[in-house]
């Protein structure tokens, strides 16, 4: 099985995902943890939500022992509630996406979308889909450097994320897809 892009790995990216970690091709505990969170919420999606919450599970010990480590690292923080989240664990995956906003708050540093971002992707995981609305409509007028994605939430991230999908029915949520016109 090769790692350079062949059309079983686009088609089944669980698979390739898998491959890598079972290849430990990981450059750093960080690398690691970040591709099993990644592996969990790829699970996730296909709806193995056992080998998520197992999957999880390991991400979220190997980046609890930097965290551990760094326990003002908001990055980390972030990490570290989505594989709460995906383990299904809300009352944590919720009070650490929330510690990631106090450690680089929106008011301090306007360009702190991802943790706002991660709040919202946490929120919409347990069913909190009015809060977890109401921070991508913030996102989408401020600037910010972005965590998630590449680039700051857009109307088109928002409509083509499978990762949103349990808002797509909610009108409030069909309004914020929607592409302003100049």
């Amino acid at each position: 099985m090769s790692l350079t892009g062949a059309k079983a790995h686009r088609a089944n990216p669980t698979n390739f995902l898998a491959e890598l970690k079972r290849r430990n091709v990981f450059t750093s505990e960080i690398d690691k943890g970040l591709n099993q969170l990644l592996l969990a919420w790829t699970q996730r999606l296909a709806s193995d939500t056992a080998g998520a919450k197992v999957t999880g599970e390991k991400a979220r010990s190997t980046i609890d022992l930097l965290y551990g480590e760094q326990p003002d690292n908001f990055e980390l923080a972030v990490t570290i509630s989505q594989a709460y989240a995906v383990m299904g664990e809300k009352d944590s995956a919720l009070r650490e996406a929330q510690r990631a906003i106090t450690l680089l708050p929106h008011a301090k540093d306007p360009a702190s979308g991802p943790a706002l971002q991660n709040f919202a992707l946490i929120q919409m995981t347990f069913g909190q889909n009015s809060s977890a609305i109401s921070t991508p409509r913030q996102l989408l007028q401020t600037p910010y450097d972005g965590e998630l994605y590449a680039t700051p939430i857009a109307p088109a991230l928002l409509r083509l994320d499978p990762l949103w999908d349990p808002l797509r029915a909610d009108p409030a949520f069909q309004k914020l897809c929607e592409e302003k016109q100049p």
